[in-house]
């Protein structure tokens, strides 16, 4: 079985916009259901797990209806940080999942995920435990000097780095003893910590599945208008 984790728990501050971002209206729907609909689409995911800021709840079941995300089948409350919404999702899922089903965690405001983004993800991490969505890094990245910041004397090679975004996807029991440890030792879940990285600091090697540029984060109202003018694009194809 493969499970979504969609992750909808932030406020979204920077976004201005007096609702939490993924709930924000984008072409009569909110963005949240914009990226569920992917999920509900897509073959190889079987179920959906919601995790969702606090007071939300009955608006997200509510929409769910309209929208016709039959997937949908929890809704957890989320934590203080992603890391907490996260953990929440995975340990909802102890009582469902089997420790060789795959756990694919994306977050709600990337709503752009596409078909074979994720089936790539599901793939890789059905072949090797686990499968991070990526793309290579393009621009040239210099490391500020330690005697004057405003200067450089050191580059890493382009050619070594790769960027991540979600979606990603976990074998259950890898996902799920990762963060039991995580908690408990306190490793990989502090700041902008996220499942990636707290897998790397726990020493889990990650395998790299296929990303896209169309997978933008909607962090900003000019995200939101690239996300439109995307949408109108579709329309008009």
């Amino acid at each position: 079985m493969n499970t979504a984790l969609v992750i909808a728990g932030g406020v979204g501050s920077r976004m201005g916009a007096g609702v939490p971002k993924q709930f924000v209206d984008v072409d009569g729907k909110p963005v949240l259901f914009h990226t569920l609909e992917a999920f509900e689409k897509h073959p190889m995911v079987d179920s959906i797990l919601l995790v969702c800021i606090d007071g939300w709840q009955d608006a997200v079941e509510a929409y769910a209806k309209r929208f016709g995300i039959e997937k949908l089948k929890r809704i957890v409350t989320g934590g203080a940080s992603a890391q907490e919404s996260i953990r929440n999702g995975v340990f909802a899922l102890e009582d469902v999942c089997a420790a060789d089903d795959i756990v694919i965690i994306h977050d709600g405001i990337r709503p752009l995920v596409e078909p074979e983004v994720l089936t790539d993800v599901i793939v890789t991490a059905r072949r090797y435990g686990t499968g991070v969505t990526s793309l290579p890094y393009n621009e040239q990245i210099f490391v500020v000097a330690e005697d004057d910041p405003a200067t450089s004397v050191k580059y890493i090679p382009r050619e070594t780095l790769r960027r991540v975004a979600t979606p990603q996807a976990y074998r259950f029991d890898l996902l799920d003893g990762a963060y039991h440890e995580a908690f408990e030792k306190g490793i990989g879940i502090h700041g902008s910590s996220y499942t990636n990285t707290m897998m790397v600091e726990l020493g889990h090697r990650l395998h790299f599945a296929a990303g896209s540029d169309r997978n933008i984060k909607l962090t900003t109202p000019g995200d939101l208008d690239v996300f439109r003018g995307y949408l109108a694009g579709r329309r008009g194809m």
